[in-house]
């Protein structure tokens, strides 16, 4: 049996008194203000309760201009209550991601071959659990066929084999796939513009991490994982249909589509699953069965997220995001922003510790 939040007081939060409460407030009044006006995510959460809709109102219409005033609405809209895991010791475990920032061409090139798929048009998604009777629990879409019957989308290798229409084109499969496991990239084109990656749903079928095939498999020791090793062992091995590298991509069934958004501003992080942009640092993907958008949590663990040495990361953050890899009640994904440095520190967290849910005032999570 999964084990139950209980309720925790905000001076047992090591380090609240000194965390930037005001950037915090800043990530929970970003999604405030899109729940606020009711925008539509990109992938359906739990709704929020109508006290998180509350709290959502009453940051939309407070004047908070420092850390102290922040960390007054916090404390008295919210209670902290400590989320556990079935570890003997209770931690949460947690890992990184980033946003990539790839070389790329709107149009297919001998230096860009690899196609960033379109979503198709037959693909329908759902929450995993809620798809059409007789399917399987685990899956999260499904293709309508001509006649409207519904069936289990096809996995990685069969969409990559049929191909479809490409929105974008990127040097190689490595560079795709990694796209599409963080969910968003940042491409720099040829003529100097930028544009992104946007998450356009998925086939949903099972996410499995290719990084633990190879470690399991004794391809990669797990102390030498990182993901400059992972990419390098999957260019070493080949990327094209047959070769083991590639065949090592496709045991992640999992797909997914996006589409483009060309002109961006460089400034403004990529669109996480609620539909905001994310912030560095203060957004987490959780399980969207699970957990609301817009929920603030408590992170008190030891990171390697300054540099290489653990130190401590205690800090508010914000429900912004959900990844398929990311389930449970106890478990969160931390975005760590865009580029290579971002990628590194993000690829280097594997580690647990305290996960603390902040419930409004009268909720129980």
């Amino acid at each position: 049996m999964t084990p139950q939040p209980h309720p925790l007081a905000f001076d047992a939060l090591a380090g609240f008194a000194d965390d930037d409460a005001l950037a915090a407030f800043a990530a929970f009044r970003d999604w405030a203000r899109a729940a606020c006006a009711q925008a539509a995510p990109l992938r359906a959460a739990k709704a929020p309760s109508p006290r998180l809709m509350q709290a959502a109102e009453a940051a939309c219409a407070a004047t908070i201009a420092d850390a102290d005033a922040a960390r007054r609405f916090f404390v008295e809209t919210f209670r902290p209550w400590r989320v556990v895991s079935d570890a003997a010791d209770g931690a949460a475990f947690f890992t990184g991601y980033y946003e990539p920032v790839v070389d790329a061409s709107l149009t297919p090139t001998a230096q860009f071959a690899a196609p960033v798929l379109a979503r198709p048009r037959d693909l329908v998604g759902f929450a995993p659990g809620e798809g059409p009777p007789g399917f399987d629990p685990a899956l999260a879409g499904a293709q309508r066929r001509e006649d409207g019957r519904l069936v289990p989308y096809p996995d990685r290798a069969s969409i990559e084999a049929k191909g479809g229409e490409a929105v974008a084109w990127l040097a190689d499969a490595v560079e795709v796939f990694f796209a599409q496991v963080q969910g968003s990239a940042r491409l720099r084109l040829a003529d100097g513009r930028r544009a992104r990656l946007v998450y356009d749903g998925r086939n949903g079928q099972p996410y499995a991490s290719i990084g633990r095939l190879l470690i399991e498999a004794g391809e990669i020791p797990e102390r030498e994982m990182s993901l400059a090793r992972l990419k390098a062992w999957l260019r070493a091995n080949g990327l094209k249909p047959g070769d083991k590298g590639r065949a090592i991509l496709q045991r992640n069934a999992s797909y997914v589509f996006f589409r483009l958004v060309e002109d961006i501003d460089p400034a403004l992080g990529p669109i996480g699953g609620a539909g905001i942009a994310l912030t560095p640092l203060r957004s987490i993907a959780i399980d969207r069965a699970l957990w609301s958008y817009g929920l603030p949590f408590w992170i008190d663990a030891a990171l390697p997220w300054e540099n290489d040495d653990l130190s401590p990361f205690r800090r508010l953050m914000v429900a912004h995001d959900t990844g398929s890899a990311i389930v449970g009640l106890a478990r969160a994904d931390i975005f760590f922003g865009a580029g290579d440095a971002a990628g590194a520190h993000a690829g280097a967290i594997r580690h647990r510790g305290l996960f603390a849910v902040l419930a409004p005032w009268g909720d129980e999570p």
